[in-house]
């Protein structure tokens, strides 16, 4: 069946992942379009990085910070960083740009979550973030649209998304007004949802395509710390997404975490999320 093969990762500065093997991984993954965060660099990193490739790039107004892109086999036919409130700065933090999947067109969106830090200033970014991204996914799933989110979202949804969730209840990335938003996100689509923080919302009706395709398990985790043993161990998070529309997300045909085979041959402290979406 044929198939468009998107995949996504933060790169954690993609000179430093190139340095490290990010080549070698993308030579043999078989990509069609590649969603990067944390650039952390300009255009002619990025073509230097991706020779042969087209891309789409948003840099931070922070230089060396941040930063999201798109680059795929075929241009793009549009792309667009426009993204919440005018006095809001997400730049290199949202991008999105128009496919096609087949004969249908495709929105398929890079984003970068603030990590966030509680009770700081840091939050209250991320709580703009999310207030924004909960609007744009709202007008993305309009009229059966194949639209497709993904990312570093900075949140593990449940339980099952990060081995020490105890411990991590009362930190950014699981708290649970952050994991309420993601209970409204993927809720059933206009219906009232009780967040886990009980709070009330609408659901807009995403589908997370990892839990999906996995069901309920322990992760797969996309993100291990640098410290200690975390990777050894298994000790992560699951914070990498493909958020698709129901539309979409009735033509995923394969997912994986594409985790390096020991911790010395990671080339980001995150792993790439690879999905086929057939047509």
């Amino acid at each position: 069946m044929p198939h468009l093969r998107i995949a996504s990762v933060n790169v954690n500065g993609i000179r430093a992942a190139v340095r490290n093997g990010m080549s070698a991984w993308l030579d043999s993954a078989g990509v069609d379009i590649l969603t990067l965060q944390e650039v952390r660099g300009q255009d002619e990193h990025l073509e230097a990085a991706l020779p042969g490739w087209s891309f789409v790039h948003d840099t931070a107004t922070a230089k060396g910070r941040a930063g999201v892109a798109i680059a795929s086999r075929t241009p793009a036919m549009a792309s667009r960083t426009t993204f919440g409130p005018d006095e809001f700065d997400s730049k290199g933090r949202w991008i999105e740009a128009d496919y096609l999947l087949g004969d249908r067109p495709l929105t398929v969106v890079s984003a970068y979550v603030h990590s966030g830090e509680v009770d700081t200033p840091k939050q209250d970014e991320k709580w703009k973030f999310l207030d924004a991204f909960g609007t744009r996914l709202a007008e993305l799933k309009r009229n059966d649209a194949l639209a497709l989110v993904t990312g570093d979202l900075n949140v593990g949804h449940r339980e099952l998304d990060i081995k020490n969730w105890r411990g991590n209840r009362k930190k950014a990335g699981f708290l649970p007004r952050e994991r309420a938003y993601f209970d409204r996100f993927l809720g059933e689509a206009d219906t009232e949802i009780t967040g886990v923080d009980g709070t009330l919302g609408t659901g807009l009706g995403w589908v997370d395509v990892g839990r999906k395709f996995h069901g309920e398990i322990d992760g797969p985790y996309t993100w291990w710390s640098m410290r200690g043993q975390a990777f050894d161990n298994d000790s992560g998070w699951r914070i990498d997404y493909h958020l698709a529309t129901p539309a979409l997300a009735e033509r995923v045909s394969t997912y994986h975490v594409a985790r390096a085979a020991a911790y010395d041959q990671r080339w980001s402290d995150h792993a790439p999320v690879v999905v086929d979406y057939s047509y």
